[in-house]
Parts: structure tokens; sequence; C-alpha cells
């Protein structure tokens, strides 16, 4: 399934960065490099810092939707940035659970449609959610947990407000109980409630399955949670480049 040369230590970690550099294309284009930054099995991290400093570009990296120019990104034994195209893919829907922060739903299907949208790409999370029923039973009970009444799940999220939107992105997210959470300001459009009762769930998540957590905001409030808070500079250095 997937391949890769790694050393012992990358082997026994969730997530290791080693030696990476990228710069995105361009004259005055921007460029990030991380030396070593690891991620335990089971470890819970708030990452913050000020637009603009490269988190959006390390997490990029971590999902494996940009390469580096240089460098290794392994998950879970897997070093992503040397697979192909169709490996490479396989491994974000087997292993990653991702919240963006522009949810990325699909404005043509239901809440519960879009939570067991990666169930279609991945077998392996497929069969986790089948675990305790079916596959559907597991969407409506995130949902649920999420404040989402059964009543509403057939509902087309093109009718929904901002933050039932949001808590649909969460359940598609962690359904099938994916290796590693990345999240990316997952709780900006929530109130008080719904955001304590998110990160009780995805935290119940997390430890239930050993998972790892990258949870990215400016609202330091949520950090007090975490095994590990740090700003982007601690784990990566950027710069302005110009390519000619």
């Amino acid at each position: 399934m997937y391949s890769s040369e790694l050393s012992d230590t990358d082997r026994d970690c969730l997530l290791a960065l080693n030696d990476v550099r990228f710069h995105w294309p361009g004259r005055d284009g921007f460029a990030l490099s991380v030396d070593s930054f690891s991620l335990d099995f089971g470890e819970k991290l708030f990452l913050k810092g000020p637009s603009g400093s490269g988190k959006s570009t390390l997490l990029s990296l971590i999902c494996g939707i940009v390469s580096p120019d240089s460098g290794s990104v392994c998950i879970d034994g897997t070093d992503i940035a040397k697979l192909g195209a169709s490996q490479a893919d396989r491994l974000r829907a087997d292993k990653l659970g991702i919240i963006f922060q522009q949810f990325n739903l699909l404005p043509y299907g239901s809440m519960l449609q879009n939570v067991l949208l990666p169930l279609q790409f991945s077998s392996a999370r497929r069969e986790r959610a089948s675990a305790n029923g079916t596959p559907e039973d597991e969407a409506q009970r995130l949902l649920q947990r999420l404040g989402l009444s059964p009543d509403q799940h057939a509902r087309g999220v093109t009718r929904l407000s901002i933050g039932q939107q949001q808590r649909v992105a969460v359940a598609r997210a962690i359904i099938g109980s994916p290796r590693l959470i990345i999240a990316d300001e997952p709780t900006s459009a929530l109130d008080a409630d719904n955001r304590d009762e998110f990160l009780k769930l995805l935290f119940e998540e997390v430890t239930r399955v050993n998972a790892g957590l990258i949870l990215v905001s400016h609202d330091q409030s949520l950090a007090s949670g975490f095994d590990r808070r740090m700003d982007i500079s601690d784990i990566a250095s950027t710069a302005a480049t110009e390519v000619v």
C-alpha cells in the first residue's frame, strides 16, 4: 500500500518532520523551514501564530497537499513526501481527519452525506466506523453529540448556519477514527456551549483511538486542555524569497 525508507526514530512517533524546506514559487515567494518536529501517538498540540506566519503552509505539508523541496514528512511510519499522488491520496484518506478553515462541504449534499463522504475513499475508516453498527449510525451519533438533532440530518448544507456547517465539518473529520486530526480554526463559528461540546468530543475521540491532534487557533482560551502549546515560530522558520 504505502512504501518508504524511514529511520527507527521516525517509525516510533505518529508524525515526524525532518530537514523540511519548502517555498512557494514566484517573485517574493514565501519559504518555510522545519529542522525537526515530532508528534507522539495520543498527543494533543495547540498551535498558534499570527496570520501570515506559515501555519497554513505547515499544515499543507503535513497533509501532503504540497510536497517539500527537500526533507521528510512521516505519518504513522510512512514518508508522505516520497509517495506518488495516488498513494498520498490513499494515506490521507485512511489516516488523516482534516477540519478545514473554510469547511469544504459538498454544497449539494445533506449533513449525513457530507459526514459519510470520507468513508467512500477509505475502506479502513469505513470498517472502523462500522464497529458498533452501521456507518450511518456512527455519523448520526457524532452529529447528535455536536448538537445537531436527527430531524436535521437530511437537510442540505446550504440551508445551514455557519456554526452548523462547522459542526458538520467536525463530524466528517473524525468519523472512522483517523490516526491524525488536523483542525484549522475549528471553533471560530461556534458559540461557547457548542465550542465546549466540540472540544469534549474531539478529546474523547483522540483518547479513544490514541490518535494525534494538531489544533490551530487564535483563541488561547482553548489551550489549557492540550498536552503541548507552541507558537509556529517554535517549529518553523520563515523568510521571503525572490525567484527570478
